[in-house]
């Protein structure tokens, strides 16, 4: 039986959510706060299978909350459950890792999808055959200590990106479709996520990686993205 946490401060809320939840076949386990959250996480993280977050709870903010989640379990999925519906916050979301986005209110069936669909993403948790270290002259990244390197200078990327650059390196020279790169990051079976997110993060990301005389993100238009590869490339 799936374990999830649910941590929200509204008590009706989350308690109709166990509830649901647990109908549903899951086992939930519920906090009010950050501070409850954060033990749980401490004493049995490794035993749930999914959270689901509050932005604005009464001892902290739910976005830190997640960024502490996916340091220490970086492969458990998150779903914010928000009333935080501006853009900034919703690319905010994905970029610190969630699975997935949701404002309230919301229809508790598709709800209930959506949380399968995290679930069944796993948080990317099968790895890509040959895709656990991308090594060339210029650009080094660790995919299992989550680090990633460029000319020599230690990078900062998202759980996100490190997903996109996972896809793109495990099938270089070939076309990865956008549809392929949104069902791998988020759900698009009922078009959640739109293109724009997908375009914002790849622009994002090859920002970090890339320079003037380093190019690996090469765009096919209408299609999707290759992953061109460099001399002295090490994949392990």
């Amino acid at each position: 039986m799936k374990r999830i946490l649910v941590v929200e401060d509204d008590l009706m809320l989350s308690t109709g959510l166990c509830f649901e939840l647990d109908a549903a076949g899951y086992a939930t386990q519920a906090a009010y706060n950050c501070k409850k959250a954060e033990y749980l996480m401490e004493m049995e993280g490794e035993n749930f299978s999914l959270v689901i977050l509050d932005v604005n709870l009464p001892d902290g903010d739910g976005f830190e909350l997640c960024r502490k989640i996916k340091e220490a379990h970086p492969e458990l999925p998150v779903i914010f459950l928000t009333a935080k519906d501006l853009e900034e916050d919703v690319l905010g979301g994905y970029d610190l890792g969630a699975e997935d986005y949701i404002t309230k209110p919301f229809r508790m069936p598709v709800f209930l999808r959506r949380l399968e669909v995290a679930l069944r993403r796993g948080g990317m948790a099968e790895k890509p055959a040959g895709a656990d270290c991308y090594r060339d002259d210029f650009l080094q990244i660790d995919f299992d200590a989550l680090t990633a390197w460029r000319g020599g200078e230690k990078l900062s990327v998202t759980p996100n990106e490190y997903k996109l650059l996972r896809v793109l390196t495990a099938n270089a020279g070939n076309v990865v479709t956008r549809k392929l790169l949104l069902e791998k990051l988020w759900d698009c079976d009922e078009n959640f996520i739109d293109d724009h997110t997908l375009t914002v993060t790849m622009n994002r990301l090859r920002a970090k990686i890339e320079d003037e005389a380093h190019s690996y993100i090469k765009t096919v238009r209408g299609m999707g993205y290759i992953w061109e590869s460099r001399k002295g490339l090490t994949v392990t």
